[in-house]
């Protein structure tokens, strides 16, 4: 994350270092209720579609950091 619109938001609408825009917003998770097989699947298509990795290091990196 480098610029201050790929961080997600705290309920108060502050930055949270923590996550990113896709996975945290307004204070809450954006996928509640998946599993990390299901979540690690989404960080994938987003790092592919959104933000133009190949495939097979978006895949390592979602199988490495997520857990």
């Amino acid at each position: 994350m480098k610029k201050d619109d790929d961080f997600g938001t705290n309920i108060d609408k502050s930055q949270n270092l923590e996550y990113c825009c896709f996975c945290f917003k307004n204070g809450r998770f954006t996928d509640e209720g998946i599993s990390l097989q299901e979540k690690i699947e989404k960080l994938i298509l987003i790092s592919v579609n959104q933000l133009g990795m190949p495939e097979d290091i978006a895949t390592q990196m979602a199988e490495t950091k997520l857990p």
